[in-house]
C-alpha cells in the first residue's frame, strides 16, 4: 500500500499536532475532586505505598505504563536520523499499544549515542514506568544496552526491534513448515542481513528447535564462516559456520528458508531458483522486500512467501507481538520478559492462525476471506482475538517460569481481556458464561446461511449452546466445508426429510389457528417453511430457543414465530429492545426500538414490564424511566400526558418497581438533576430502562449511538414470547448471531429458574 507524502504529514500535524495525550482516568471536577487527586488527599496513598512499595501497583498507573525509548539511531526504513527526529516513530508506538492491549504510554527520545548513557536513563526511570520497550537502537549497542537493563531492571525490558520479527515470523515459519511437510530440525536455513533482528531471529529459531549446522547466515560482507572470526562480533560469531558457501547465491542453493532481514534487492530470481522443493521465503526487509512476490513467482510456483508489508499475503507485523507480551507481562506483574515468554507467544499466535477467522477481521480487510494455508500463516493484526490467545500465554509463561509477582486464575483472565475489548464484550461475556452454565438447544432457522453456519461453529466452540441449524441437510454440510465451519456439535434437520415431526407440527398448528384463516392443507405447506418448522419446534419444547431472520424483515420472521409460538400469557403486544453499552458505566435498556410505531399508554407500560421482566432475567434491578420532552408536568401536551399516564398504569400493575415519568432523558440519567432538581422522583438511581414515547425516538436514538458514540448496542431483542425466540435485522454479522444465540439461551434458562435464583448482573462500579 503506498502512502501519499502529504497525507502522512497532514495526519500528524492536524488541528492537535501528534498523535498521543495523557487523559486524567478520574473526575477532577469539583473542589472536592482536587482535594483528593492531589493536595492533601495524594498523601494518603504516598504514605501506603512508602511502607509497602508494591502498593504503587494499587494506587498508581505504573503497573499499565510502558517507556518506549529510543535514541534514534537504527529508525526502520530511515536510519540514524537522531533522536529528536524519531519522536514520530515513538508516538506511533504508543498509539500500536494504546489500540492494541489498552496499554499507556510515554515516549522518551534520549539524545545519547552512548550506550552507558541510555542504560543510566532507564535505570533512573524504575519507579515510574512498569517496563521498557527498547525501540530503533542501532546494533551492536543494542545488544548490550537491552542485557545490562535485563540484568539491572526489576521490569520488563524488550527490545523489539530484534525479537518482534522473531517471535511474528517463528510462529509463520513453524506454520508454514506444516504446511509443506518439512520440520523445523532438518530444514536449511538462509539469513540475509546479521543486524539485531536477524540475529535475535536465529536465536528464536533454535530455542524453537533450528539446529545451528543448518543456518547460515549473511551480512554485507559475505557468508559469516569459521574463517571470519576474527572480523565479526560476539553476536554474529555464534552464527558462524563452517562451509564452503561464500555468498548469498552460494548459500540459497538448496535451501530450504530464506529469511531477509537486510535491504530491498537482495535477492534476485536466480538465486529462488535452485532452492530446494517447497522453499519458504520471508522477504522481510522494510518497507521494501529483498524481493517481491510476483519475482518469485516467475521462477517458482511452490514457494511460501512471506513479508513486511500489508500489500501481500502473510504480513510478519511486529504489532501482533509486542502490546500482547507487555499485556500478559504487567498483568502479573513480572519482572522479566525471558524466552520460554516470547516462545509461548509464537506457540499461541501459531495456534490462533488454524482457527477460524471471524467475520469482522474479515470486514477488515474489505470481506476477503482467509483459511489458514499457504496464503495465510500467522493471524491478521486486526483480529481482536490476538489479546486473549498471545497475553494468557505469556502470563501463564511468566508464571511458570517464576518471573510473575502475582498468580492469575488464566480463564478468568482470559474473559477479563475480552472484556476489555470494548463495554459490549464485556457484557457479552458475561451473558455467555451464564449461557455456559447449562447447555441448551437453540434451533436457527436459516441454517442454509453462510453466517449462520459460521456462528454455529462458533457457538458450539464457545459452549454457548448446542445449535440446530434447518435447511438443507446436503447443502449445509457443503457449505461448511467450503467455509471451513467444523459441524461437531450441531445438529441439521431437513423439514422436507422430517415427516412425523413436520405432520404433527402442522396439526398442531392448525389446531391453534382454525378459526383465525387457516386450512389444514395451509398448515401443513408451512411446515415445510424453515421459520414455520423452526418456531414449531419451539412450541413442541423440541428446542429451547428460536433464532431466525437472517435472510428476511422483521416482520416476516415475526409473524411466523407469533403465529405459531404465540405471545406470552396475557401479553397483548411483543416489542423490542436493545442493549447499550458504555464505557464506565452500567449497561441501558432502550425500549421499544423495533416494534410498536405510535403506542397507546396501555402498551407503553406494557413495553416497560416487558422491559423489566427481561432485565430482572438477565439480573439487573430494573430503574425505568418513561421519556418525553417534559419534565413531571413541566410541558402539558397530550404527548407527554400519554407518557405520564403509562408511568402511573405500571406502579400501578407493579408496584415493588421502580419508574417514573414523564422525564427527559438527561434527567433520568444525571444523579444531581435526579436528587437536585426531583427529589420527589421515585428512581433510587439514575435510569437504566429507558421507555421511549415511540418508534421514531427510539430507533433514532440508537442508531445514532450506534454510530457516533463510544457506545456498543446489541440487538434487537425480542419481549413478550411464550417462549424464547430472537429476531435478527437482516444481514446481521457472525457476532451478531452469536450474541442472538447467547441472550435467547439465557433467557430460555432464566425462564427455568424462580427469580432469586437469577445471578445479579455485575456492576461495572463493583
Amino acid at each position: 500500500m503506498s502512502i501519499d507524502r502529504q497525507d502522512a504529514l497532514d495526519y500528524h500535524a492536524g488541528e492537535r499536532p501528534g498523535k498521543i495525550e495523557v487523559i486524567p482516568t478520574k473526575p477532577v471536577a469539583t473542589a472536592d475532586d482536587l482535594s483528593l487527586a492531589y493536595s492533601p488527599g495524594v498523601a494518603e496513598p504516598c504514605r501506603e505505598i512508602h511502607k509497602e512499595p508494591l502498593d504503587v501497583f494499587k494506587y498508581t498507573a505504573r503497573g499499565n505504563l510502558v517507556a518506549v525509548v529510543s535514541n534514534g539511531t537504527a529508525v526502520l526504513g530511515i536510519g540514524n536520523i537522531g533522536a529528536l527526529a524519531s519522536k514520530p516513530v515513538m508516538e506511533g508506538k504508543g498509539v500500536l499499544f494504546k489500540k492494541f492491549a489498552g496499554i499507556d504510554v510515554f515516549d522518551i527520545e534520549v539524545d545519547s549515542e552512548d550506550p552507558d548513557e541510555v542504560i543510566r536513563f532507564c535505570q533512573l526511570l524504575e519507579p515510574t514506568i512498569g517496563g521498557v520497550n527498547l525501540e530503533d537502537i542501532a546494533a551492536p549497542e543494542c545488544f548490550v544496552i537491552e542485557r545490562t537493563l535485563k540484568e539491572t531492571m526489576d521490569v520488563p525490558v524488550f527490545h523489539d526491534d530484534q525479537h518482534g520479527t522473531a517471535i511474528i515470523g517463528g510462529a509463520a515459519l513453524l506454520n508454514a513448515l506444516e504446511i509443506v511437510g518439512k520440520t523445523l530440525d532438518k530444514v536449511r536455513i538462509v539469513f540475509s542481513g546479521a543486524g539485531a533482528s536477524a540475529i535475535a531471529t536465529g536465536e528464536h529459531l533454535l530455542r524453537m528447535g533450528a539446529t545451528l549446522e543448518n543456518i547460515i547466515m549473511v551480512d554485507s560482507k559475505g557468508v559469516i564462516h569459521k574463517g571470519r572470526l576474527n572480523e565479526v562480533n560476539e553476536y554474529k560469531a555464534k552464527f558462524a559456520v563452517n562451509t564452503d558457501a561464500r555468498t548469498l547465491a552460494d548459500a540459497m542453493v538448496g535451501a530450504d528458508v530464506f529469511v531477509g532481514l537486510s535491504v530491498k534487492g537482495a535477492v534476485t530470481r536466480d538465486m529462488v531458483a535452485p532452492m530446494a522443493k517447497d522453499p519458504i521465503i520471508f522477504a522481510l526487509a522494510n518497507p521494501d522486500p529483498e524481493i517481491l512476490p510476483e519475482e518469485v513467482a516467475e521462477v517458482r510456483d511452490d514457494a511460501i512467501m512471506a513479508t513486511g508489508r500489508s500489500d501481500y499475503p502473510n504480513q510478519v507485523n511486529n504489532v501482533l507481538g509486542f502490546p500482547f507480551i507487555f499485556r500478559g507481562a504487567l498483568d502479573v506483574r513480572s519482572t522479566a520478559i525471558n524466552p520460554e515468554m516470547m516462545l509461548a507467544a509464537t506457540y499461541a499466535l501459531q495456534e490462533l492462525a488454524k482457527t477460524d477467522v471471524p467475520e469482522s477481521v474479515e470486514m477488515a480487510y474489505g470481506g476477503e476471506h482467509f483459511d489458514f494455508g499457504r496464503n495465510y500463516l500467522i493471524p491478521k493484526p486486526f483480529d481482536p482475538r490476538v489479546r486473549f490467545y498471545v497475553s494468557p500465554a505469556v502470563a501463564k509463561a511468566a508464571m511458570e517460569t517464576g518471573v510473575a509477582r502475582i498468580q492469575l486464575d488464566l480463564d478468568e483472565y482470559r474473559d477479563r481481556l475480552k472484556a476489555s475489548l470494548g463495554p459490549g464484550w464485556h457484557f457479552m461475556r458475561l451473558m455467555v458464561n451464564r449461557a455456559r452454565e447449562k447447555t441448551l438447544n437453540v434451533v436457527l432457522a436459516e441454517g442454509e446461511s453462510e453466517r449462520v453456519i459460521r456462528a454455529a461453529g462458533q457457538v458450539v466452540e464457545e459452549g454457548i449452546a448446542r445449535p440446530i441449524l434447518v435447511g438443507d441437510a446436503d447443502s449445509i454440510r457443503q457449505k461448511a466445508e467450503e467455509f471451513g465451519v467444523g459441524l461437531r456439535g450441531v445438529q441439521i434437520i431437513d423439514p422436507t426429510l422430517a415427516r412425523e415431526a413436520r405432520g404433527r407440527y402442522a396439526e398442531e398448528l392448525y389446531r391453534r389457528r382454525l378459526r383465525k384463516g387457516l386450512t389444514r392443507s395451509e398448515a401443513r405447506a408451512n411446515m415445510y417453511k424453515p421459520i414455520y418448522f423452526a418456531s414449531a419446534m419451539v412450541r413442541a419444547g423440541e428446542a429451547d430457543a428460536l433464532v431466525a431472520g437472517m435472510e428476511s424483515n422483521m416482520p416476516e420472521a415475526l409473524k411466523p414465530a407469533i403465529q405459531v409460538v404465540g405471545t406470552a400469557d396475557g401479553v397483548r403486544h411483543v416489542a423490542g429492545l436493545h442493549m447499550v453499552t458504555l464505557p464506565h458505566r452500567d449497561p441501558l435498556i432502550f425500549a421499544d426500538t423495533t416494534v410498536n410505531i405510535d403506542p397507546e399508554v396501555e402498551t407503553l407500560a406494557e413495553i416497560a414490564l416487558l422491559a423489566a421482566q427481561f432485565a430482572q432475567e438477565i439480573g439487573m434491578k430494573p430503574r425505568i424511566a418513561m421519556l418525553s420532552f417534559s419534565n413531571f408536568g413541566s410541558v402539558r401536551h397530550p404527548y407527554s400526558e400519554k407518557v405520564r399516564e403509562a408511568a402511573e398504569r405500571v406502579r400501578l400493575l407493579a408496584p415493588t418497581l421502580e419508574v417514573d415519568g414523564e422525564m427527559q432523558a438527561d434527567a433520568a440519567l444525571n444523579t444531581r438533576m435526579l436528587g437536585d432538581g426531583f427529589p420527589f422522583c421515585h428512581l433510587s438511581k439514575p435510569a437504566n430502562i429507558l421507555v421511549f414515547p415511540n418508534l421514531s425516538a427510539a430507533n433514532a436514538c440508537q442508531k445514532i449511538l450506534d454510530q457516533v458514540a463510544e457506545a456498543e448496542v446489541i440487538g434487537p431483542i425480542l419481549m413478550g414470547m411464550a417462549r424464547p425466540v430472537q429476531v435478527l435485522e437482516r444481514g446481521s454479522s457472525v457476532q451478531e448471531v452469536v450474541d442472538l444465540v447467547t441472550i435467547a439461551t439465557v433467557d430460555a434458562q432464566a425462564r427455568m429458574m424462580t427469580p432469586s435464583e437469577v445471578p445479579e448482573l455485575a456492576s461495572v462500579h463493583d
